[in-house]
C-alpha cells in the first residue's frame, strides 16, 4: 500500500486485493496518518484494485466515521465499472462520493 499526504488530505493508494489480508494494515496505516497530519479528506485511490471483500468495506466505513466526525469527507478515484458497483451495492456510495475523470 502506497499512502500521500498533502497539507490536510491523505490519498491511500489501495492494492490490486482489498480483502481481510490486508485490510488491517490499511486501516492501522491510515488512522495513524489521519491522526498525525490532522488529516481532513481522505481519498481511496482504485487505480489498481480489482477485488474488495468486505473488509475492505469495513475500511472505508471506518475512516468514514472517523472523517466525518472531524468536519472532513471521503472520496473514490479511478474506480472501475465494477468497483463501483461493489460500492453501489454495499452502500458506501450513500456516504463517499465518486469522482469521475473528465476524458
Amino acid at each position: 500500500m502506497k499512502y500521500e499526504v498533502q497539507e490536510n488530505c491523505l490519498t491511500i493508494f489501495l492494492p490490486q486485493d482489498v480483502d481481510h489480508h490486508n485490510a488491517e494494515e490499511i486501516r492501522r496505516e491510515s488512522d495513524h496518518l489521519i491522526e498525525k497530519n490532522h488529516i481532513r479528506y481522505v481519498i481511496f485511490d482504485f487505480a489498481d484494485t480489482g477485488f474488495m471483500d468486505s473488509s475492505g468495506i469495513g475500511v472505508i466505513m471506518g475512516r468514514y466515521k472517523k472523517i466525518y466526525m472531524l468536519g472532513g469527507e471521503v472520496w473514490a478515484v479511478h474506480t472501475s465499472e465494477r468497483m463501483k458497483k461493489i460500492l453501489a451495492m454495499s452502500g458506501v456510495t450513500k456516504i463517499m462520493q465518486i469522482l469521475e475523470e473528465d476524458n
